[in-house]
């Protein structure tokens, strides 16, 4: 008996915390998913992605502690305002769009990170790129609060800042300068502004 009681009350525990559960979906007419690179080691190239969707699961409107975050992006979507230097990104020199059409990010982790703010989390998940998994360690500060838009919608927001090398995706092109260095950097540094919509339930 008092087994089945303790079973029952592990079930309750597990649906009451799954009903609690916060989710929202990535808005991303007001979203960026932003990059720079630099180039001819003399200037940054910003770029992004057009296209992308995105799944949050928070414990509350403002506390992401141990959020679930799951990120799909489409890779044929980069765009650096240069078509030439789009096309050569898509081609199998750098990520080959047509064998690896998805960029994805699964969270593991995220811990407020007071060092870095009063509403940062350090922001640790799984990078799947040209077909490539890494764990990658970023900075996510959420907005002060909650809103409410002119619809009654209920938004809050993210500024995700990282870096990662490109080399570890097997994004290893490059081609060496006259007067030394290369012509596209290794490091990546990721500039991502995330307005999120809650889940109407």
């Amino acid at each position: 008996m008092k087994k089945i009681i303790l079973s029952a009350a592990v079930v309750l525990v597990t649906v009451t915390s799954a009903l609690s559960q916060t989710t929202w979906k990535i808005d991303a007419g007001h979203s960026k998913v932003g990059f720079s690179v630099t180039h001819m080691m003399v200037s940054d190239v910003d770029g992004k992605f057009k296209i992308y969707e995105g799944k949050v699961s928070s414990k509350t409107d403002e506390d992401f502690t141990d959020s679930s975050i799951d990120f799909t992006a489409d890779a044929a979507s980069i765009n650096t305002d240069d078509e030439k230097r789009d096309g050569h990104l898509k081609s199998a020199d750098f990520f080959d769009v047509e064998k690896y059409p998805k960029i994805t990010f699964k969270s593991t982790s995220m811990k407020k990170n007071p060092k870095k703010g009063t509403t940062a989390y350090d922001l640790i998940g799984d990078l799947t790129m040209h077909g490539i998994t890494k764990k990658v360690n970023l900075t996510a500060i959420s907005a002060s609060k909650a809103v409410k838009d002119p619809y009654g919608n209920t938004k809050n927001g993210f500024k995700v800042t990282g870096v990662i090398n490109r080399k570890d995706y097997g994004l290893s092109w490059n081609a060496a300068l006259e007067a030394g260095g290369v012509a596209v950097s290794e490091d990546v540094n990721l500039d991502i502004k995330i307005e999120l919509t809650k889940d109407k339930k």
